[in-house]
């Protein structure tokens, strides 16, 4: 099995137990609304990694992300994330619709914390069902794409543990834009000369350096 193969599997199996206990805890937390305030803590897990490790924590580290690479890839079309999902200004209008209505729904229920934990289990609900839907028509990750801790994540991560490429090395072979999850396309900064790569939404997996079969590729 090469490195490829085995980093991929190591990456799934971490994958399914994250997701399965996203599963577990969007379940129970519609009887336990207190346990929803673990969804204001993965938040700001996923905003400070970014100023260490760029969007690390979307890679197998967010419960949500997991989920729809280890279940929804199975069933997805595979059609791609629509450009629309990756325009800065339509992620921030979506960062600042929720952050609004999450302000409203906080005031609205203070200091109730049970109701405040049970509108994080509706909203997670919610905003998953969608999820899974743009997932199924379109990409796995289709979500992640323009999801408000992804958004900060991008943001703050510039320049954090960046993907670099051996223009020299890569021909170009393609298998980099096959292997990442949420696709990039790195070979394509071989023809604008970008080093170290400048795509904030990287996710930091390493698959596309596994694969790589001239090793053009490195954090």
């Amino acid at each position: 099995m090469d490195e490829y193969q085995i980093k991929r599997g190591k990456r799934r199996l971490k994958q399914i137990f994250s997701g399965l206990a996203f599963i577990i805890l969007l379940s129970v937390g519609w009887h336990y609304p207190l346990l929803g305030f673990f969804i204001p803590l993965c938040m700001l897990f996923g905003i400070g990694m970014a100023f260490w490790r760029g969007r690390k924590w979307c890679d197998w580290f967010c419960p949500r992300g997991s989920f729809y690479d280890a279940f929804t890839t199975p069933l997805s079309s595979k059609a791609g994330i629509p450009t629309l999902f990756k325009n800065m200004y339509f992620r921030v209008s979506v960062l600042t619709a929720l952050l609004a209505v999450m302000a409203f729904n906080l005031g609205l229920r203070w200091p109730d914390m049970n109701k405040i934990g049970l509108f994080f289990i509706i909203m997670l609900t919610a905003t998953i069902v969608l999820g899974v839907i743009l997932a199924l028509i379109f990409h796995p990750r289709s979500w992640c794409s323009f999801c408000p801790i992804g958004t900060l994540a991008n943001l703050s991560g510039k320049g954090r543990h960046t993907l670099k490429i051996d223009s020299e090395s890569c021909v170009e072979c393609k298998l980099c834009a096959k292997a990442c999850p949420i696709g990039i396309k790195p070979y394509l900064y071989k023809k604008t000369g970008i080093q170290p790569m400048t795509d904030k939404d990287c996710l930091k997996c390493g698959l596309c350096v596994a694969v790589c079969p001239k090793k053009a590729l490195a954090f």
